[in-house]
């Protein structure tokens, strides 16, 4: 992974408050309750593999379902004004106080600003909207074509907000509305997670002594799988490509625990997953293909 500009790090030290702590718990609150699923719909003859199966894709569906969904929530639904742009902000100062739109009484005429302090002053209004509006659509591009509005959990103050604020500290895109980001959520939330949860009932229904649903699974799995492994990479590969510039790398909670942690999850079990279902599905194949081999020698009846 690429590391940031040599800038100093706003987030230099842990920052751990109560915002990291509830957010970690529902992470652990949500794994939680996949396990006490599986305690509860699983037979108990269910294997260790079977179990650790049901696992992962309830957790998958309830973190898909319940956090992602509510990002994908806070992107259409949150959203503040569009502040002035920098050079509309010096224009109003500069225009005579009968026409500045931003305000219906106006104060006295500034006194006249050198250049030097006229430069800090578009700096300092540059560094203001670029900490509350991150720059995430080219210029001109605009989320759901609003160029009057900012979207995204940012601008909210709901429990959901907060803690994709806090994960934003780590990638500033979960903050706003980034557009690679909300279409790779879309298809996590709106396929993703029923298909994870399908994939639950299958598991189960095998358990039981389904033979169908124990051996289909195995490719709904693979295609999930599948569709995690791309989405990880979609997400990151952007952020490689250009300087990780929207990654806090300089922070360990966030490198280690934000970033690596949370989001290897996602590489390791769906690759582990697709290593068992290509074991499971070409076995079978190699079993079918002996068995047409074996027909061709039993001797054909006349008739």
């Amino acid at each position: 992974m690429s590391t940031r500009s040599p800038s100093p790090s706003p987030y230099a030290d842990p920052q751990i408050d109560t915002t990291t702590v509830l957010s970690l718990l529902t992470t652990v609150a949500i794994l939680a309750a996949a396990y006490a699923t599986s305690t509860r719909l699983l037979p108990s003859s269910a294997s260790t593999k079977t179990r650790i199966l049901f696992v992962w894709h309830a957790f998958d569906a309830l973190i898909h379902t319940f956090l992602e969904g509510t990002f994908l929530l806070n992107c259409f639904l949150t959203s503040v004004p569009t502040p002035p742009s920098p050079l509309d902000t010096l224009a109003a100062a500069a225009a005579p106080p009968s026409k500045r739109w931003f305000a219906a009484s106006p104060p006295p005429s500034p006194a006249p600003v050198p250049p030097s302090s006229a430069s800090s002053s578009s700096s300092a209004i540059l560094s203001a909207i670029a900490a509350a509006a991150p720059p995430l659509t080219p210029p001109g591009i605009h989320f759901l074509a609003d160029a009057q509005n900012l979207y995204g959990s940012i601008y909210g103050t709901n429990p959901a907000a907060r803690l994709w604020q806090e994960y934003a500290k780590a990638d500033r895109r979960w903050g706003g509305a980034d557009l690679t980001i909300v279409s790779l959520e879309l298809l996590t939330v709106c396929i993703g997670a029923p298909l994870a949860a399908y994939i639950c009932v299958l598991l189960v229904r095998g358990a039981r002594g389904d033979r169908r649903a124990g051996k289909g699974v195995w490719f709904w799995m693979g295609v999930l799988a599948t569709g995690e492994l791309y989405g990880g990479f979609m997400t990151f590969a952007p952020e490689w490509l250009s300087g990780c510039g929207n990654l806090e790398t300089g922070n360990w909670l966030f490198l280690w625990v934000y970033l690596t942690f949370f989001n290897m999850l996602w590489v390791v079990l769906p690759v582990w997953i697709l290593v068992e279902a290509y074991r499971f599905i070409t076995a079978g194949l190699f079993s079918k293909e002996e068995m047409v081999e074996l027909m061709e020698y039993i001797p054909k009846k006349d008739n």
